[in-house]
């Protein structure tokens, strides 16, 4: 199993970012305590898609770097690509290490977390991890309405067939650059890319960590009935690429089970 020697441990922590000025230095300086306490050695690469915010935000690396801190941003033009996926995709090919961690700029995902959710990949005990809300200690740190509990339950069972997670839709996660080497037709425009790699990669051990989902500061949620398309168009291929023939199968179970289920309740009506 790829990873790091059990006396040094190098971390490269991947952050996409669209217009997060307000959130790099608090998330950087977090990080770099988190990962000194925990004796990981580490880097921090931003990978910012052409916004508004993104001038500003090289200025607050560049002062970033010069107090001492490991990190750098790659400002992605609109001509390179767009998308969360294909620049988590492009930064874990630039990262220095091999074992690579990706988390949200927002602060949803806390940086003082990124040691326990590496640490099994670091320590060669999985080759991938989740940091997942929905494991003993795991927890969302605000209220969720009923519609978006339902959306997520219902996009974590949708994926129990092709990603061994309790929380597939999780954007923190861990993995090694041999992992991603064996991802084969990773489609980078994919809703969730941790869903994509471990998919693709057949990742095994997957390890789920407990973490705290924190409220955004600004904004509204992620998750839409467009995203939720989304992630059904991505989830299709993965099945497919997984079972072939045998999806086909499944479905008309499925299928002929809900129809079954459908005629039972009608009897009962009747």
């Amino acid at each position: 199993m790829a990873g790091n020697s059990k006396g040094k441990k190098n971390l490269s922590v991947v952050v996409p970012t669209y217009n997060e000025t307000e959130n790099l230095r608090p998330l950087c300086e977090r990080l770099f305590v988190a990962l000194q306490g925990a004796g990981i050695t580490g880097e921090l690469l931003f990978m910012d898609d052409e916004s508004p915010g993104s001038e500003e935000s090289a200025k607050i690396v560049e002062e970033l770097k010069k107090q001492g801190h490991p990190v750098r941003i790659h400002c992605r033009k609109r001509s390179e690509g767009r998308g969360l996926s294909s620049a988590v995709l492009l930064g874990f090919q630039m990262a220095v290490h091999s074992t690579m961690c990706c988390m949200d700029a927002d602060l949803q995902h806390e940086p003082e977390a990124v040691p326990a959710v590496a640490s099994p990949v670091l320590d060669g005990d999985a080759e991938f991890t989740v940091g997942s809300r929905n494991v003993a200690g795991g927890r969302v740190a605000f209220e969720w309405n009923i519609i978006r509990r339902i959306m997520s339950w219902g996009a974590t069972v949708l994926a129990w067939g092709v990603a061994p997670s309790t929380d597939p839709m999780s954007g923190f996660f861990c993995t090694t650059k041999a992992v991603l080497a064996r991802s084969k037709n990773i489609n980078s425009i994919g809703f969730k890319i941790a869903l994509e790699i471990m998919a693709r990669s057949r990742a095994h051990p997957v390890k789920d960590v407990a973490i705290t989902f924190q409220d955004r500061a600004a904004g509204e949620s992620k998750m839409s009935g467009k995203q939720m398309t989304q992630y059904l168009e991505q989830l299709a291929p993965l099945y497919w690429d997984k079972y072939g023939y045998m999806c086909l199968v499944m479905i008309i179970s499925l299928l002929a089970a809900v129809l079954y289920i459908l005629r039972l309740f009608a009897r009962l009506l009747l």
